[in-house]
């Protein structure tokens, strides 16, 4: 269900956003340009300037919806040293997985400044933002990191990523109309983010 954000929450989900984006898409750069491709940086995109970054659609939705994305990282895979298809899969994995790190770093930092109201709120609204942007982004729907670690996992050509490439944004809008995307995440999201926090907690106390 769509929420507009009150300014007291903005005021918190504006550098977590921020963090959280930036940080998965030069994670998608950063390991792409280290197997050998320069799209992304050629693109610019080998940057933490969240500006360069940014999808307006998918920061709006990130703010009333609980989940969106940022633009897409530009990348050749047939510049990549080795084997392709593993290429595709490890610059795939690098955006949720770096956002899973910084969900874990958050509350390691949690434990020491849960006593902070202004700092502890921030670092569980890190947690939780960058929890919705690894699980959204694992779901197996083109364009989302998801279907490429799928393919990538599987054996063969799985021709079946090119097909729904075209339909990829149609499935998306399907998927939350339905209200399963929403479902989907809050089975998975809170209780990884209460999990996180409570560990925090437990290991501050």
């Amino acid at each position: 269900m769509l929420r507009l954000p009150g300014w007291d929450e903005i005021l918190f989900l504006v550098p977590a956003i921020l963090i959280g984006l930036t940080l998965h898409e030069f994670a998608h750069a950063y390991v792409a340009d280290r197997l050998g491709d320069r799209t992304a940086r050629a693109a610019g995109r080998l940057t933490l300037n969240p500006l360069v970054h940014i999808d307006v659609l998918g920061l709006i939705l990130l703010f009333i919806a609980g989940f969106g994305w940022a633009k897409p990282v530009p990348i050749n895979p047939y510049n990549f040293r080795g084997n392709i298809k593993r290429g595709v899969l490890l610059v795939s994995m690098a955006g949720p997985v770096s956002n899973f790190f910084i969900a874990c770093i958050s509350a390691a930092a949690l434990a020491f400044f849960a006593y902070d109201p202004l700092v502890g709120t921030l670092l569980k609204t890190v947690i939780y933002i960058n929890v919705v942007l690894a699980v959204f982004n694992l779901i197996p729907v083109p364009p989302l990191d998801g279907s490429k670690i799928l393919a990538g996992l599987l054996p063969g050509r799985q021709e079946w990523l090119v097909y729904l490439e075209q339909y990829g944004v149609l499935l998306l809008l399907l998927l939350m109309i339905t209200g399963l995307i929403g479902k989907f995440l809050r089975w998975t999201v809170w209780p990884l983010t209460g999990f996180l926090i409570d560990l925090a907690a437990r290991i501050g106390a």
